[in-house]
């Protein structure tokens, strides 16, 4: 646009642009460290027959614990550049295995813990992890892979560590079979239990600390981009520390008097910066969920200790809501609430403030932009409906998808431009994708491409209409037709496939397969399902499958994924004699 009509929606509170930072992201934790020394930088909560048990470590205590973990990972040759990936939930360990990185001038690679073998050796082998810190539930699995991958040195740790004598007891005595912490950890490929490398490391002994650059890369967070290929988005520290104080200065949160409730999770963009990032960043705690579907924990923790801040996707939203004691429990101490990941329909904002007296503030990201790019702004005009305004610092234009050319004006009578592609540009825009050619990235002359088809209000607030690009988001999680497909390829008596998103009123999509199977061969849906269980992560297992006889495709051939979804949202089409078809049971998401 030739001008930026949002800029007089920021009132006098928010500065039109954000200074540009002068710190890295360990030398934020650093300055944290300083000004809060004693104040709770993690509060790990769980409840146990509607009883709220917590255990909080304080800014000077990750301080040491990360130390520790730094010195251990130096004296194993893992140093500057090194890619250490993080393969928990929301739990301490994550906290201080992300600092320790951060610290040694590591890059941290998150790992979404859900993935299948196959999923997580790709990510692995990509990014060329040399270390990786590991749930012990998750650690069979890492034991499986490490063979396909470069991984040279497996920490393992439980999730009970920091819990609470009676909760660690309980927890013992209840689910230690089931989540599998009596695993025997295997010494001869380098794994060795997290806390015994700690221990291993005196008191008070500091890590040497390289010189990091703000141009330096911090974090690789996966994203299936435009093509539904998984491609690391190289993170720089400038990157990540602006879209941190971006989104400091969006909220106005205060310093040392803030009380995040983290429930999204930490190798989520969203939850990785909105979460963790800013509460490092300005003396937060953090109350650690580490089961987001653990409805109850978020809402007596929330009640409990009083959060200020607490970032949900709609699926987040929509069960709080529903959940039977929930008007039981003051909510009302949430200031800020950032809801992103999917669209938020007016009915569950409707529902979520009346029953939580929760205001939420929609906002649009993505991860190759830090992630957060534009959102309503928390102190003034909240436009439900829209995904609200560009963030300080941040541009965004709509570009004809025929000509290409910035869509710049309004029809006569009109309040909406006419629907293009989403275009934005900023400083917490991604470098490109880790060991990708220039061509792979998304990014034109500074521009991000966002394949999503939006339109502008004179006003200068934006909403999506549509979606250009084929992905699914499920929970506020990205899915990618791309890798479904290439699973069901992988299935011996499949011969075609096609995914698409169905929509589903409390996760904004379901996903949903179409196939055919070769000439002489026979599959059930019960089958296909899985196969797709044993290969994909849950959230990723199609809610539906439907086998055809054929799929529609194109006068040259091509497999036409629009007309399927056209037909499904059409809706009521009889199904073809001799189709079968099954709805899946509710499968847990990873948000």
């Amino acid at each position: 646009m030739t001008d930026k009509p949002w800029l007089k929606q920021y009132g006098p509170s928010v500065p039109h642009e954000v200074s540009a930072p002068t710190l890295t992201l360990d030398a934020v934790f650093d300055r944290a460290v300083q000004r809060y020394p004693t104040r709770a930088a993690t509060i790990f909560t769980a409840q146990a027959m509607g009883r709220l048990f917590s255990k909080s470590m304080t800014y000077a205590e990750i301080d040491e614990q990360s130390d520790r973990l730094a010195v251990a990972f130096q004296k194993r040759g893992i140093g500057q550049g090194d890619r250490v990936a993080l393969f928990m939930p929301n739990c301490p360990q994550f906290v201080i295995g992300y600092v320790a990185a951060l610290k040694i001038g590591a890059i941290a690679v998150p790992v979404n813990p859900l993935y299948s073998a196959r999923e997580a050796a790709y990510q692995l082998k990509d990014c060329g992890a040399k270390a990786l810190i590991v749930l012990s539930r998750f650690y069979p699995l890492i034991h499986r892979i490490q063979g396909e991958t470069p991984l040279e040195h497996i920490f393992v740790t439980n999730i009970k560590e920091h819990f609470p004598f009676t909760l660690r007891t309980l927890f013992t005595l209840a689910q230690e079979k089931k989540e599998g912490h009596r695993v025997a950890i295997d010494a001869r490929a380098n794994a060795i239990w997290l806390k015994d490398a700690m221990a291993a490391v005196p008191k008070g002994q500091k890590p040497t600390r390289p010189a990091i650059s703000l141009d330096d890369v911090a974090v690789l967070l996966y994203s299936g981009g435009t093509t539904g290929i998984s491609k690391g988005a190289t993170l720089t520290h400038r990157n990540l520390v602006t879209n941190a104080d971006q989104n400091r200065l969006w909220a106005m949160v205060g310093d040392g008097n803030e009380v995040s409730l983290v429930a999204l999770p930490l190798f989520h963009a969203f939850g990785l910066t909105c979460c963790l990032n800013l509460s490092l960043m300005t003396g937060a705690s953090m109350v650690l969920i580490p089961n987001p579907r653990d409805i109850l924990n978020i809402i007596l923790a929330i009640d409990h200790f009083k959060a200020t801040l607490f970032a949900a996707v709609p699926t987040l939203m929509v069960a709080i809501s529903a959940h039977p004691k929930v008007t039981r429990y003051n909510l009302k101490s949430v200031r800020v609430c950032p809801c992103a990941g999917a669209p938020v329909a007016g009915q569950v904002h409707r529902d979520f403030l009346e029953k939580t007296g929760i205001n939420g503030y929609e906002g649009y990201g993505l991860t190759e932009a830090s992630p957060v790019v534009i959102g309503n702004p928390p102190h003034g005009d909240n436009r439900v409906g829209t995904i609200g305004i560009p963030y300080p610092s941040t541009d965004a234009r709509i570009v004809s998808l025929e000509t290409g050319e910035v869509i710049d004006g309004f029809a006569e009578g009109e309040e909406w431009t006419e629907a293009g592609e989403l275009e934005v540009t900023g400083p917490q825009l991604m470098q490109g994708y880790w060991q990708k050619s220039p061509e792979d990235s998304p990014i034109r002359d500074g521009w991000l491409q966002t394949g999503d088809i939006a339109q502008m209000h004179r006003d200068g607030y934006f909403r999506i209409v549509d979606r250009k690009k084929d992905m699914i988001i499920r929970g506020g999680m990205n899915i990618y037709p791309a890798d479904i497909e290439s699973v069901l390829y992988s299935h011996p008596k499949i011969h075609e496939a096609l995914v698409i998103g169905v929509p589903d009123q409390e996760r904004g999509e379901l996903v949903k397969a179409f196939v055919t199977i070769k000439e002489g061969q026979s599959a059930s849906v019960e089958e296909l399902r899985a196969y797709c269980k044993e290969n994909l992560a849950k959230y990723k297992v199609p809610s539906f499958i439907e086998i055809r006889a054929d799929l529609p495709r194109s006068a040259v051939g091509k497999l036409l994924r629009r007309a399927l979804r056209e037909e499904v949202l059409a809706a009521a089409k009889p199904k073809p004699a001799g189709v079968q078809t099954s709805e899946a049971t509710d499968m847990e998401a990873a948000s």
